[in-house]
């Protein structure tokens, strides 16, 4: 890698240090902002139906404003994206058609074909790619032919409608580059794939979010016509121009509800938000103000593409009207060498270029997944002062606990289309790899999630705006420990400010586990379905059908490695200020008690740790019929894993006080110290090993899952054993069965999950945990503890090694194999035939357990992004220790490279 002093990194300490504005425009713009909670006031929670596809581009949003390959400046104030007319269209293609949550086969889906090509951390240059089909878009066929389909089929996608056949489509390439923080260039160049000239309405489009509307803000924004230019004037920023060249027709609207064709009413506005759409589409003269003013605005290009050619529109959003000149395509070219110089210093040459190529577009759709996220709870469930009353049914319903809730910030999202919400677990993750590129913003969100506008008063971080109280993975503190160790290997020092700032927040969230998700005081926990959706026998967040509870392997897991977290943050902190050395000491004696209980509490002898099998089981603690271990192979019996931390001799003695409690509680309670592998017996480097499980333990739990007939798939591990495809797991209670099998794919049920799956497919989150495990494993065991992988082979590998054969086969997923297909698009021949689609790369929610194909949501770059960690972290192939840095070693110690 080469030094971090480029042009890039210049940008980023202007904007850290506050003397330019680098990051106030980004792609903020949602993609889906129709059939959210957000925009939900229907009396049952109806989201899906209350705002419709149909109706969104009649209707003007409250919260949150949608578009195709859009920007937006971090308030959403002034809007910007791309609209398209093929001339056969029945809509003009303003916004990314999908399946409702009650549509689609398995649960909501965008059937559209969109990249996330590039972007820097400041989107000093981006680049976007959709995909547009001449003929007209098959809406009702991709409707129609997903409600024929049952649980028990694939998704209908759009490329199996036929309309990308003789690549008749087009190429929409939208780039951005900025001349300065609010000076941007936009460059629109549409290919024709296809065999012949093909017509094409381009409407680059401006608006203004509807703030005026609702009685709280007057001041209305305004767009007017000028010379080469739409002039923007706004309150809060003054004038603005897009400039535009050529000779496009300017059509003006309002970004207004059309009541007339929503409701009836015969009172509404003149001009409304679908006039743009009803003046190109059906021809309606009256649709757009003749005067050519108002708050959304359109340049209409009508353009005649020859086949196998290209047209391109150039346009330029400032504070001045800069005229487009021969310096604009200059000033692109060096936005995008800059780009490159800026990812040399952090893609390792010695990839090949298509792993180069993968890593580049990880990036990309990470930054391209910023959204600004608006929801202001109070306000939302009261209503506002210019609209009808919300039904009062509001008040007793979703999320009506979390009425402090302000949320007004740019946020990483974990898919624009399908989950346009923050999501707390999903953020976590999207932090390591964001670190990578931009290590303020990835300090930002995780700081943001624990600010008191977003945490409850009680100490709960808000999991997702279907159900903010709902509970998710406590990854927060893992991450942050992770970022802070990113960023001191990169610059040299850790930011301590901010580990303080977020260690003291989450001791709150902390205390808030404890008391609420330990039923009984006895150190085990029950989190409810813990982002796992449908991966137990029961909904783990409903009252169970048996009564009693569960005690959950998993809760109790994650909840020890949440304690080794804030014990390492800890000592971190006790460095230089010894006070922080008895809060170590309270995780350290914490973790005890837990591992303590995970493996040996449970009434009449049933524990989650089960001997006989060698492998961790939820139990079922029932009022009549006793205790019942779920004897599920799944992840809920790995997740214990991730408890494990590595103390370094050095590190102890100089901290005494916390040595001093350390010998103490290792002397005089040997009944919980004797449940930690290892207190008494010192590791490779004198190290001591924090962790639920033994070294007999491990190798028993690995047996399960290094085994390709179970956990071990090509591509990664599942998220159940495929021996339960042929021995599924079955529960009877009170004349019912119950049942867990495997499913490699989509879910056949709708069950606690809607259109997740945790019964079989590959999750990244959970395989990436795995792999920090057994590299912490291999810390303290060293070379010497060898297991068999896989399972049966013969062949034996260090946990090291281990590692490395995981990493390597998630990485697997994305890159070209011996028949040139990528595993994550092997059911789709386009992306390995077509020159025009083979280098592009979707990183999906989660993975076919058995073919690896993409599975879930196609951008969930988010915590799929953490692949650019691996490949960063380990390359191709075998992960030589001489290539790892420090961070990675992840020990409390500081490991040499």
């Amino acid at each position: 890698m080469t030094s971090r002093t480029t042009a890039e990194h210049q940008r980023l300490e202007e904007a850290r240090d506050r003397k330019s504005h680098w990051k106030r425009w980004g792609p903020y713009l949602s993609e889906r902002a129709w059939g959210t909670v957000r925009e939900d006031y229907s009396a049952h929670g109806t989201a899906w139906e209350y705002l419709p596809h149909d109706h969104a581009r009649s209707k003007a949003y409250r919260w949150n404003e949608d578009g195709i390959a859009g920007i937006s400046d971090r308030h959403q104030r002034i809007c910007f994206s791309v609209a398209l007319w093929n001339g056969r269209d029945p809509i003009l293609k303003e916004r990314l058609f999908g399946l409702t949550g009650n549509e689609g086969n398995h649960g909501e889906d965008c059937k559209e074909c969109y990249f996330y090509l590039d972007s820097t951390p400041t989107h000093s240059y981006m680049k976007y790619l959709y995909k547009y089909p001449q003929a007209a878009f098959p809406y009702q066929q991709l409707v129609e032919e997903n409600r024929r389909r049952g649980r028990d089929s694939r998704e209908f996608e759009l490329t199996d409608t036929g309309v990308f056949s003789e690549n008749r489509y087009f190429d929409v390439f939208v780039e951005y580059a900025k001349a300065s923080p609010d000076d941007i260039l936009i460059k629109i160049t549409v290919a024709n794939r296809g065999p012949e000239a093909a017509d094409l309405h381009l409407l680059p489009t401006i608006w203004f979010r509807n703030t005026w509307s609702w009685g709280t803000a007057k001041n209305r924004p305004q767009l007017r016509t000028g010379a080469d230019a739409i002039e923007l004037d706004v309150p809060h920023y003054g004038r603005r121009f897009l400039t535009y060249e050529g000779d496009p027709e300017l059509l003006f609207t309002e970004n207004e509800t059309n009541s007339r064709r929503l409701y009836n009413n015969d009172g509404g506005p003149q001009f409304a938000k679908d006039g743009i759409n009803d003046y190109i589409v059906h021809g309606d003269t009256s649709a757009v103000n003749p005067e050519r003013t108002g708050t959304k605005a359109a340049a209409n290009y009508r353009l005649t593409v020859p086949a196998g050619g290209s047209a391109t529109v150039r346009l330029r959003l400032a504070q001045t009207k800069s005229p487009i000149t021969r310096t604009f395509d200059r000033l692109f070219d060096q936005r995008r060498k800059e780009a490159d110089e800026f990812y040399e210093t952090v893609i390792p040459q010695h990839l090949s270029q298509d792993a180069r190529n993968v890593m580049r577009q990880s990036f990309g759709g990470l930054l391209w997944s910023k959204q600004f996220y608006h929801y202001v709870v109070r306000d939302w469930l009261e209503g506002d002062p210019d609209q009808p009353a919300p039904p009062s049914d509001r008040k007793y319903g979703r999320n009506r606990e979390w009425g402090h809730l302000y949320n007004a910030d740019v946020i990483s999202m974990p898919d624009k289309w399908e989950y346009p919400w923050y999501a707390a677990w999903d953020l976590a993750f999207h932090c390591v790899p964001l670190a990578l590129v931009d290590t303020d913003f990835a300090k930002e969100q995780l700081t943001l999630m624990v600010r008191e506008w977003y945490m409850h008063p009680n100490g709960q971080l808000p999991a997702y705006e279907w159900a903010f109280g709902d509970v998710n993975p406590p990854v927060h503190a893992w991450a942050a420990w992770r970022v802070y160790k990113i960023e001191k290997k990169q610059r040299g020092v850790g930011d301590r400010t901010f580990l303080q700032r977020i260690f003291h927040k989450l001791l709150l969230n902390f205390t808030w586990w404890v008391n609420r998700k330990d039923a009984d005081g006895r150190n085990v926990f029950q989190g409810g379905f813990l982002g796992l959706d449908n991966i137990g026998v029961f909904d783990r967040s409903a009252p169970l059908p048996t009564g009693g509870h569960l005690e959950q392997a998993d809760g109790t897991g994650w909840m020890a490695m949440y304690s080794l977290n804030l014990l390492a943050i800890a000592l971190e902190l006790a460095k230089e200020d010894p006070s922080y050395e008895d809060v170590a000491s309270k995780f350290w004696e914490h973790f005890l008690y837990i591992a303590n209980a995970i493996n040996h509490l449970g009434g009449n002898g049933v524990g989650m740790w089960n001997e006989e099998d060698g492998f961790f089981y939820d139990v079922l603690r029932t009022p009549d019929s006793g205790d019942i271990p779920l004897k599920i192979r799944s992840m809920v019996g790995l997740i214990p894993l991730y408890a494990i931390e590595t103390l370094d001799s050095d590190i102890v003695d100089r901290l005494p006080g916390f040595k001093r409690r350390l010998d103490w509680f290792v002397e005089n309670r040997r009944d919980l110290t004797a449940n930690v592998a290892c207190m008494h017996t010192m590791g490779m480097g004198e190290r001591r090993l924090l962790s639920i499980v033994d070294p007999d333990q491990l190798r028993r739990i690995l047996r399960f899952m290094l085994d390709e007939n179970e956990f071990l798939s090509p591509y990664g591990l599942r998220a159940l054993s495929r021996v339960h495809k042929d021995q599924p797991y079955r529960l009877p209670v009170n004349g019912m069965e119950y049942r867990v099998g495997y499913e490699p794919a989509e879910s056949s049920t709708g069950l606690f999950g809607g259109n997740s799956n945790w019964r079989g497919p590959i999750w990244f989150p959970v395989n990436y945990l795995l792999i920090e495990s057994l590299q912490k494993f291999h810390h303290y065991l060293g070379d010497d503890f060898k297991v068999e992988c896989p399972t049966g082979s013969g062949q034996f590998m260090t946990l090291w090694e281990v590692a490395a054969e995981l990493s390597r086969r998630l990485t697997r997923l994305f890159l070209r194999d011996d028949q040139d297909s990528r595993p994550v698009h092997s059911t789709q021949d386009q992306y390995r035939e077509d020159p025009h689609w083979r280098d592009l790369v979707l990183f999906y929610e989660y993975f076919h357990g058995d073919d690896g194909s993409g599975v879930g949501a196609s951008h969930q770059t988010g915590w799929t992004g953490l692949v650019a960690k691996l490949l960063q972290q380990s390359g191709e192939g075998e992960m030589p220790r001489a290539v790892l840095e420090p961070e990675d070693q992840e020990a409390l110690s500081e490991v040499p490279a």
